[in-house]
């Protein structure tokens, strides 16, 4: 055998020798690639740097941290940050915070929550509903078959989607905080997921069995839905508390003043202190793959969670455009929820999030190359957790950092709040919330398109966490 495990061919390319022509791992070609690495001067002086702190440690770029204050040209007025503690409700908490605000302007408050707790209930109800209604679409579907494995594979968990939000509050309404306050499970999640998981895999088996060996017609099949719904709510009430109904709201507004407004419902509370209009929201999104044409609207098949609510809605645009939109709403003074990769080139401790972050190339001697496409394409990258904007700095009218308000509490970041420098943005921001009039003509006439519609493993299905 040759000294090789792969050579060059005549045309420079590396074909396979001999020995690993069918494929397995010659001893050969191990004893070869441990002679280089012993031989590599790089490998040499990093590897005992990186097996005693890890290569996050060793790679991390001081400098940009140190570039990336947390100094903003235009900012917004907000609440103190808030916590999603040990819940991926993140998506739920950044919807909230973008509603307190209209909240705290028109009761002139210092500070205000909404409760995560309430829409964490309905959305645990209504979500435990539309698994169980597509387990009752899906009947006549082969069990092991890709969709039914896929509804199977995760009935409830914690992450959403703003158009899951607004469904939710459209439905259910807002209370304060002190209305519904956190429980145990509602701040550490997993064992609730576990039963209630565990109690929608069950009731799956046994509408399909009602259907397959029991010849149930459809209204059966719903009658018992109902009852296995009747079940989860009592077990919700056990993890989170009964959601009211009505409430006495009160508060003192920032001169003291003390106000009462008694008996409020939770729909009555949004319509007379949030008082927007969710309806003019859209969602944009930055998918630069090839199966997504920019200029079209996109749906997720099975993804909403309120059944006869609005479907997810997603409208794909260039990332310029994306940043433009996100501006505009934010110079006005109305913060931006969006959703991004937050992994990726993120330091927790700090809150900095800059696309050159890490050197890993320097440190490992690899090159990288997957793009942004690529990484969507082939499983790298995703929408992995929501949070807001909150603010902005423009250097001759163009951004080149973020503010952002994360529910990871006040020990990250600064104070709570992370800073995004604008190339990360380019590089792993997915999707902005913005109203509908900042829209050129012709991206508002887009949004009338019928939706493609995706299949539910795209990637533009994943949920923020």
């Amino acid at each position: 055998m040759s000294d090789a495990a792969v050579r060059p061919d005549a045309g420079g390319a590396i074909a396979p020798s001999a020995a690993a022509a069918d494929g397995a791992v010659a001893p050969e070609l191990v004893a070869r690639f441990s002679a280089e690495a012993k031989a590599d001067p790089l490998v040499r002086a990093t590897a005992n740097a990186i097996r005693k702190n890890g290569v996050q440690a060793v790679a991390l770029n001081q400098d940009i941290i140190t570039a990336r204050p947390y100094t903003f040209s235009h900012e917004i007025e907000t609440g103190p940050i808030t916590h999603q503690k040990k819940s991926g409700r993140c998506w739920m908490f950044a919807g909230l915070n973008t509603l307190r605000v209209a909240v705290m302007r028109r009761c002139k408050l210092k500070e205000f929550e909404l409760s995560q707790a309430y829409q964490m209930f309905w959305d645990k109800f209504e979500r435990s509903n539309y698994f169980l209604e597509a387990i009752i679409e899906t009947r006549d579907e082969d069990l092991h078959g890709r969709l039914v494995a896929w509804l199977l594979d995760a009935p409830l968990n914690d992450g959403g989607q703003w158009d899951m939000f607004v469904n939710l509050v459209e439905k259910y309404g807002v209370v304060p905080k002190y209305a519904m306050p956190e429980s145990f499970h509602s701040s550490d999640s997993a064992g609730m997921n576990r039963i209630l998981t565990l109690k929608l895999r069950e009731y799956a088996r046994r509408l399909r069995e009602m259907y397959h060996q029991g010849n149930a017609s459809l209204a059966e099949l719903r009658a018992e839905k109902e009852r296995m719904l009747g079940e989860v709510y009592r077990l919700l009430v056990r993890f989170l508390g009964e959601p009211p109904s009505r409430f006495d709201f009160e508060y003192r507004d920032k001169d003291g003043d003390f106000h009462r407004d008694p008996g409020l419902t939770p729909q009555e509370f949004l319509q007379a202190y949030v008082g927007l209009d969710l309806s003019e929201y859209v969602s944009l999104i930055h998918a630069p793959t090839a199966d997504k044409p920019f200029g079209r609207t996109y749906t997720v098949q099975y993804l909403g969670y309120v059944k006869g609510g609005r479907d997810v809605l997603y409208l794909n645009v260039e990332i310029e455009t994306l940043k433009e939109m996100a501006l505009r709403q934010l110079l006005d003074g109305e913060p931006v929820w969006f959703g991004c990769d937050v992994g990726k080139m993120s330091d927790r401790a700090s809150g900095v999030l800059d696309a050159r972050l890490y050197d890993y190339e320097g440190v490992l001697g690899v090159r990288f190359d997957l793009d942004k496409a690529g990484r969507l394409d082939y499983g790298e990258s995703r929408m992995t957790h929501a949070m807001v904007f909150t603010g902005v700095n423009l250097v001759n009218g163009r951004p080149n950092r973020w503010k952002v308000e994360n529910s990871w509490g006040t020990e990250p970041g600064h104070q709570g709040f992370f800073v995004m420098s604008d190339d990360w943005f380019d590089e792993f921001m997915y999707q902005v919330v913005v109203k509908k009039s900042y829209l050129p003509p012709e991206l508002q006439e887009a949004l009338k398109q019928p939706p493609i519609v995706l299949p539910p493993w795209d990637p533009m299905g994943s949920l923020a966490r």
